[in-house]
């Protein structure tokens, strides 16, 4: 879409357009750096100055929301802010570390795998949020830092959260954008994401790990533990698991069912939200619709809203078309060069800058490669790049993702800080780890 047809003939005092949205574009992604100022009225403002500047129109600027991703982060946001009430989180926690006799190594990579497989079914931010508490409970009764575990638990989140369609942001926006599945992911970035998480925790456990102990009377306090006490409420978490069942069963045979995932994550918000209210009166059910709905994230949902119209104003003048053709000059248009320029980009660039704005951008400048590498088909291997080194980039600093400053802040409140340049000199080279498995993995199975 150009010119005329993104409203981009009319832009005020007869500026070129392809200006005007770059110049917004970067002042946008600067402000959300700084975090001066809150990144939804940043973004919501860039968008408004989008359409009253010209650059689109308003029928324009809809057409660049991607409802999709939209519903299905709500939808997602609103089925885990109902399950988190019956305490099936902290039941799993509990459950962890009595399996492994409550011994502090065992313990760490229990959470991590729980972290890992919570994140990619549901999504990586709920995750920490549930997990993060009583994984602070469990160090204190143990009298062990906290530091390692919450470390190993930022790290399983992003690396689990990458194995599917709906563990990490920057996923559902490539899903949506492109059509995979959440089997598409599944498949192709499974078998991946198990050896990085694997291969992770090898410098967990030198650096950490095997320092770590814990008296015995202490252990027979985790040891003494209820983890059936944590459920409070039996009933509604029968009814959350099976609706999360039924979810995930609707985004595995989304395609065959000619469901979008926004659909299966609505209704199946819908349905939850039917089922946990059923019986109660008028007055009950507003009040728990009402307590379900704040828990949604809003301003993760408006930041989308306002940084798809800036990024679709942005595409509509041409820029990223013109951005892509350069960078296939620099790789003289060979898929490998390509694919791995855009792993080790994004995973750089994102653990500086939030992946979510980073990945907004490269989709249509992936899309405009579509005619050098034979259509849409030829662009898989890139999005796998996009994927992987977007979303296990964020590991590298404390920025990288929103669930590492939501494990940063339960941590300050613990009075256990993890500081920004002390967490950036270990979690930097093991995040560049993972992305040299990345590239070997990409190599090896599409190019």
């Amino acid at each position: 879409m150009h010119g005329s047809e993104a409203g981009a003939a009319s832009v005020l005092f007869g500026l070129n357009p392809m200006w005007v949205a770059a110049i917004l574009f970067a002042i946008t992604y600067i402000v959300v750096m700084t975090e001066k100022v809150n990144r939804a009225i940043v973004s919501l403002l860039a968008a408004g100055l989008m359409i009253v500047l010209g650059v689109l129109n308003q029928e324009t600027a809809i057409r660049g929301i991607d409802f999709n991703t939209i519903g299905l982060l709500i939808g997602m946001m609103v089925i885990v802010a109902i399950t988190r009430q019956s305490g099936v989180f902290q039941f799993l926690a509990i459950w962890a570390a009595k399996k492994v006799d409550a011994r502090p190594w065992g313990i760490l990579v229990m959470i991590a795998l729980v972290t890992a497989v919570t994140s990619a079914l549901l999504d990586n931010v709920t995750t920490v949020l549930l997990v993060a508490p009583v994984t602070l409970l469990i160090t204190e009764e143990l009298k062990v830092s906290p530091y390692p575990y919450l470390f190993a638990m930022i790290f399983s989140s992003n690396i689990g959260g990458t194995a599917t369609l709906i563990g990490d942001p920057p996923n559902i926006m490539i899903g949506s954008a492109t059509g995979l599945t959440f089997n598409d992911f599944a498949y192709n970035l499974m078998p991946v994401i198990v050896v990085i998480m694997a291969v992770t925790l090898i410098p967990i456990y030198f650096i950490w790990g095997r320092h770590l102990k814990a008296a015995p009377e202490d252990r027979q306090r985790v040891m003494q533990f209820n983890a059936r006490e944590a459920i409070t409420d039996p009933r509604l978490l029968k009814q959350c698991l099976s609706v999360i069942g039924l979810v995930i069963g609707g985004f595995v045979f989304a395609k065959a069912l000619h469901l979008e995932a926004a659909t299966v994550a609505m209704t199946g918000a819908a349905l939850l939200l039917l089922l946990a209210n059923f019986g109660h009166d008028a007055e009950h059910q507003s009040k728990h619709v009402l307590e379900a709905f704040n828990e949604v994230e809003w301003i993760t949902i408006f930041f989308f809203v306002g940084l798809f119209i800036v990024v679709h104003g942005v595409d509509g003048t041409g820029l990223l078309k013109l951005l892509a053709d350069k960078m296939l000059a620099l790789t003289g248009g060979n898929l490998t060069a390509t694919s791995m320029i855009i792993l080790w980009s994004s995973a750089i660039l994102s653990a500086i800058i939030d992946n979510i704005p980073f990945v907004a951008t490269m989709i249509p400048l992936i899309k405009a490669m579509a005619p050098t590498f034979g259509g849409p088909e030829g662009l898989m291997p890139l999005w796998w790049a996009l994927s992987l080194g977007a979303c296990l980039g964020g590991n590298g600093t404390l920025i990288g993702a929103s669930a590492n400053l939501v494990v940063a802040g339960f941590a300050e409140r613990a009075g256990q800080p993890i500081r920004f340049i002390q967490y950036t000199m270990l979690a930097f080279p093991i995040m560049l780890m993972s992305i040299a498995i990345s590239m070997v993995y990409l190599y090896w199975r599409y190019l």
